[in-house]
């Protein structure tokens, strides 16, 4: 039986109207709630939805500005941090399962340090990054793309404006290179350059600028010590953004770490069936504690 999915807005306190959508009989607790990345992007997790839907309910959202929340004005981490709090209430869970990916991982990992009493487990996939992974990282994409890749890449980025193709251009050719297979990587960034829009570029610069003003670099001791229990990282061993850097907040904080071979940053796409296996697992050892 196909789980049902139901829809709605939240009005947070200061106005900004979010959406959301839920996968699964709603009246069982705990609920499971992913955090999508970006920063800057609408929800594109709906294909991890079901997967475990019918373990938990599972709840996604439309960060503020973008996709159907509509809202305008300066972003912050903080207050992304309490729309997920408003959303909690507005469900009315008192606790959920976490799963967050990419900027998502940031985002749950601020949540755990603001609202620990409110996260029964987490699972963070392809993040949070600390440390000095960015010149890896930017050196293994280059590897990755071909010099005239690479020069049009450029010359895309310095545009004071972009028509539609040449955004699509840009993000297929800045997103292929997360995965691993090349072939079908640049299939699925074509195919996400044209559903994960419009990018909320303002919003991706305002975090970014936060995140890198205030890393998670310096609340670590914190945050180990307010994670739940059943805390995890997930990384696709191919990501090009480095598997070390993982590999050292693993120890750090004290969590397990599993490496998924042959795939990239975003591993479902790649290794549905490990991913989906590593999740029902995840998600059963929360609900059943």
């Amino acid at each position: 039986m196909t789980p049902t999915e139901k829809q709605g807005l939240v009005t947070m306190t200061d106005g900004a109207q979010v959406q959301w959508k839920a996968l699964g009989d709603t009246t069982r607790r705990p609920a499971v709630v992913l955090l999508h990345g970006g920063p800057g992007l609408p929800d594109y997790l709906g294909g991890i939805a079901p997967m475990v839907a019918d373990l938990a309910p599972v709840y996604r959202y439309d960060q503020r500005g973008t996709g159907r929340s509509a809202w305008r004005g300066r972003h912050s981490l903080a207050r992304h941090v309490e729309d997920l709090a408003e959303l909690l209430d507005a469900w009315e869970l008192s606790e959920a399962v976490l799963i967050g990916h990419s900027y998502g991982t940031g985002l749950a990992s601020r949540f755990c340090l603001r609202h620990p009493d409110r996260v029964r487990a987490v699972l963070l996939m392809c993040g949070p990054f600390v440390g000095d992974w960015r010149t890896e990282e930017r050196a293994e994409r280059g590897r990755r793309l071909s010099a005239a890749q690479q020069q049009r890449l450029r010359e895309l980025e310095e545009l004071p404006q972009r028509t539609e193709e040449q955004e699509v251009e840009l993000l297929t050719l800045a997103w292929f290179t997360d995965h691993s297979d090349p072939e079908r990587g640049w299939r699925w960034a074509a195919e996400g350059a044209r559903r994960r829009r419009p990018v909320n570029w303002s919003m991706n610069a305002d975090l970014g600028t936060e995140g890198r003003a205030d890393p998670l670099d310096g609340h670590l001791a914190e945050l180990r010590a307010r994670l739940p229990a059943r805390a995890e990282l997930l990384g696709g061993v191919d990501d090009p953004r480095p598997v070390s850097a993982l590999e050292s907040l693993a120890l750090r904080l004290a969590l397990p770490l599993t490496r998924i071979e042959g795939a990239g940053h975003e591993p479902w796409l790649e290794q549905p069936d490990v991913v989906r296996a590593h999740l029902r697992r995840f998600v059963q050892d929360a609900v059943a504690a």
